[in-house]
């Protein structure tokens, strides 16, 4: 297998996602509209680290999440590049709602 993740099958994919989805979900959370460019996996799919390590149960799982579109969203730039890293260092959801409620479903403000 190539160690090449994001190819032309990939691109292909990705424009047609963006076609359907527009919009940045995390701008629309916040009541704005803003275009997407970025397609997201949600859960990092971790494909590079399981094919560095040569386990093909690993590697057929993380393709799997890769190319599941339930795992998509799409995102601008901003968000991708800023709020989605922090998230994912954090373990937990930054930033508020249109109504000014936590995104984090395990805050204190949804108990």
């Amino acid at each position: 297998m190539s160690s090449r993740i994001y190819g032309s099958k990939w691109n292909k994919a990705r424009l047609t996602f963006l076609q359907h989805h527009p919009l940045c979900v995390m701008c629309r959370q916040q009541g704005r509209l803003t275009a997407a460019t970025v397609v997201d996996h949600i859960v990092p799919h971790k494909l590079k680290d399981a094919m560095n390590t040569r386990h093909s149960a690993a590697i057929k799982a993380a393709q799997r999440l890769f190319w599941d579109k339930k795992n998509w969203q799409s995102l601008c730039a901003s968000h991708h590049n800023s709020t989605k890293q922090r998230i994912e260092k954090r373990g937990q959801d930054i930033g508020c709602d249109a109504n000014g409620y936590p995104l984090d479903a395990h805050s204190h403000w949804h108990q």
